[in-house]
């Protein structure tokens, strides 16, 4: 049997050859100068595999030439006009070559990234090769790391192609056309004619993009209109010797009461203290405590952390994941599943880490009664595991090792034990108002070993007894103003879109970089963190769309929030692609 297996990418192609021929193939040239054939047996299933790739999406969608002219048609008739699909330019020899190889076969194999975008690319290829061969039989391999075990089984056990999930890929692309040319159109054609500076300029809209930019916005609008509040609190505090260091130590407590903002409502709390300066200690409470360990690596958490503490953009961050991925280092790193199932094998992957010069003794005290099972989240997308290491990778530098390795040290730490410690709780009476002092003693740092992304230090206390009573050395009723809140970082508005259903899991960062190059958004770096913060004109066409008057405006989240629940409805067979741009004409 001759099997013809499709990959995404040349370089996922040549490592899904290098596994199944355990290097034993030839090589042929194809009509495209970046994509190769390979051909070997595979007598695991008495076959003969021939390898090739495609780059990505093969189709692009577009309206009839009729319709192509900006002035040819009123904007709005582009929701009605009819879209055709034909092979992209630049990719009519990858077309050529699927048509010529498919001829040769009796089995097409799909070997897409197993996501739904990676389904609707399956679908393009099977369409093509059934122009070729229409009785070709098409099968889907399933994997979520390019390792061995995984590959042999994938071609071993092939499935059906998931076209509910092809559909609602499609329905989306659909949809993000018409309302994307239709609006672009529009407010272009409109802001060309009122503004010279825009002359000849696109102004783009995206369904997607605009909810992206209206949180950017509204966060800005927030900073801007803030108006500082003073509020006032009472600050004691005790001086004491420490015993160990026969240093002198402050010891501050904290006004239960928190602050008030009437300041002689507070004058009189304070005067009252005053005339009762003794402090009593009411009750010291010892309990054990602990820090969570990191629950799995989720796409969306690998964004926030990629921008928070390695300060790399979202976008750059899972470009590197990727390409790690292709290398054989990680798991499929587009995925929104933070629970790994009960038969994952963990101590395959750590055993694999246990040479490693940083974290390798962390790995082997794993291996020997260490290990716990990691947390259980909440979210599951019943495709692909956590985001894990799946193989030692110990020549990397720059940005990818770094992103490597907080994965790998995440994947460590998410099996390791939760860090414990011992919290101590002073409570006082001074005057009547109540304060408090809270002290932490870390007994095991566990996880804390192999992840310094997260900080639990020890806060020592001076010794106090119930019933206790002592001086304040510090008394003082202290001045303060109510912060405003900070411009938005990139990690901020990842979990704004995450929150609020704007784009996947793997199209957040693509529409954040979008405002950016759009010049609807600038970046604007204080110390080492970086803000964004509209433009001029970012601020305007948000602020224009709020001010039409619809009840959900173009730049709120609510719609694209309603268009991915109605994705999900096409994937679980609850609507199919024909509904869904019917449903949004009433939008």
């Amino acid at each position: 049997m001759r099997v013809l297996c499709v990959a995404e990418k040349p370089s996922i192609a040549r490592s899904i050859t290098q596994i199944l021929s355990g290097g034993q193939f030839s090589t042929r040239n194809s009509p495209n100068k970046y994509i190769k054939n390979f051909d070997f047996d595979y007598p695991q299933t008495n076959s003969q595999f021939t390898v090739t790739s495609v780059t990505g999406h093969l189709l692009d969608h577009d309206f009839e030439s009729a319709y192509s002219n900006w002035q040819s048609c009123d904007p709005f008739i582009l929701f009605d006009a009819p879209i055709l699909a034909k092979v992209k330019k630049g990719s009519e020899t990858i077309a050529r070559n699927l048509n010529q190889e498919a001829r040769r076969v009796q089995v097409l194999m799909i070997w897409t990234d197993c996501d739904r975008e990676g389904e609707n690319i399956g679908a393009e290829i099977a369409g093509i090769c059934r122009k070729a061969k229409a009785n070709i039989t098409v099968r889907r391999a399933r994997f979520s790391a390019i390792i061995a075990q995984q590959i042999h089984n994938a071609a071993q056990n092939p499935v059906q192609l998931d076209m509910a999930q092809s559909n609602a890929v499609e329905a989306r692309t659909l949809l993000d056309l018409r309302i994307g040319a239709a609006f672009t159109r529009f407010q272009s054609l409109q802001l060309q004619q009122r503004f010279d500076q825009l002359k000849g300029d696109v102004i783009s809209y995206g369904p997607c993009q605009f909810p992206t930019l209206g949180f950017v916005v509204s966060r800005y609008n927030q900073v801007k209109a803030f108006v500082p509040e003073d509020f006032w609190y009472i600050y004691l505090a005790l001086t004491r010797i420490e015993e160990t260091t026969g240093e002198e130590e402050e010891t501050p407590f904290t006004w239960r009461r928190g602050h008030l903002f009437e300041f002689e409502v507070a004058l009189a709390f304070y005067e009252h203290v005053l005339e009762n300066p003794t402090a009593r200690v009411t009750k010291v409470t010892n309990k054990n405590t602990k820090k969570w360990k990191p629950l799995p690596l989720t796409t969306v958490d690998l964004q926030k952390a990629g921008s928070r503490l390695l300060k790399i953009s979202p976008k750059t961050i899972l470009d590197i994941a990727e390409h790690l991925y292709q290398q054989g280092f990680l798991s499929y790193p587009r995925t929104e599943t933070d629970q790994y199932d009960p038969e994952f094998n963990f101590m395959s992957l750590i055993e694999k880490q246990a040479a490693d010069p940083a974290w390798g003794q962390f790995a082997t005290n794993l291996q020997n009664g260490g290990f716990q099972a990691p947390r259980r989240g909440k979210n599951n997308d019943k495709a692909h595991p956590p985001i894990h290491p799946t193989a030692h990778a110990g020549n990397l530098a720059g940005d990818e090792k770094r992103v490597y390795e907080y994965i790998t040290r995440r994947f460590l730490a998410s099996c390791s034990k939760d860090a414990l410690g011992w919290e101590t709780t002073i409570d006082v009476d001074c005057g009547g108002e109540a304060f408090y002092a809270t002290g932490l003693t870390v007994r095991e740092r566990n996880y804390l070993d192999v992840f310094p992304y997260d900080k639990w230090s020890n806060k020592i206390l001076p010794n106090f007894e119930e019933d206790e009573e002592f001086m304040p050395s510090v008394c003082e009723l202290k001045e303060g103003q109510t912060t405003r809140p900070s411009l938005l970082t990139e990690a901020d508005l990842v979990s704004l879109m995450d929150k609020n259903g704007i784009g996947t899991d793997a199209t957040i960062a693509q529409h954040i970089q979008t405002i950016i190059d759009r010049k609807y958004v600038m970046e604007r770096m204080q110390g080492a963190t970086k803000y964004l913060v509209p433009s001029t004109l970012g601020i305007g066409l948000v602020e224009g769309y709020n001010d039409v008057g619809f009840d959900r405006s173009l730049s709120r989240p609510e719609m694209r929030r309603e268009t991915e629940r109605q994705m999900v409805q096409i994937c679980e067979g609850q609507k199919t692609k024909a509904d869904e741009p019917r449903d949004h004409q009433r939008w």
